[in-house]
């Protein structure tokens, strides 16, 4: 079943997200759900929170089928870069955003196994998108005052396009 993706206003998005002590059956579903709803809507990544939930966990398709990683923390990280990035929460909107270039991180996946990753280039963009999402940080936030005001007014401006369409 697909969930529906909150969007900016939303006030889960901007809760800080809690540390998933144990995967049980709540969990695998609320993981499957989630996989399906990213599937839906051709993104790379979904945090909990985008979907409702305040569980510390984000699903990602990285080009090999969904993938899940619970209490994402990053230990370290490398170079910079600035790239435009969109989100599933602030729909057809674009940002110039600075991140590291590759970080070092421990988490947990989907099947209960600790483990340390290192990605780099748009994985490492994709993967502290979504734990800017669990810590309820939005893209909006990681940009400069003059694009965050063109970034909200184009919101905005799109938001009044979708109801007068009746999306």
């Amino acid at each position: 079943m697909a969930l529906e993706i909150r969007t900016l206003g939303d006030p889960v998005l901007r809760e800080r997200c809690r540390e998933v002590r144990e995967i049980d059956g709540e969990v695998k579903s609320l993981i499957e759900h989630m996989e399906e709803t990213l599937g839906l809507a051709a993104g790379y990544g979904l945090a909990a929170s985008q979907v409702g939930s305040v569980k510390r966990l984000f699903v990602y398709n990285a080009g090999h089928g969904p993938r899940c990683l619970l209490n994402p923390e990053i230990v370290s990280s490398e170079g910079t870069g600035t790239l435009e990035e969109g989100c599933l929460s602030v729909p057809g909107v674009y940002v110039e955003v600075s991140r590291p270039g590759s970080v070092r991180m421990r988490c947990t996946t989907s099947s209960g196994h600790r483990i340390t990753i290192e990605p780099g280039g748009f994985l490492a963009r994709v993967f502290q998108h979504e734990i800017d999402h669990l810590d309820g940080v939005l893209i909006v936030d990681r940009c400069g005052d003059d694009e965050r005001k063109r970034a909200l007014a184009e919101y905005s401006e799109l938001q009044m396009e979708r109801k007068r369409a009746g999306a």
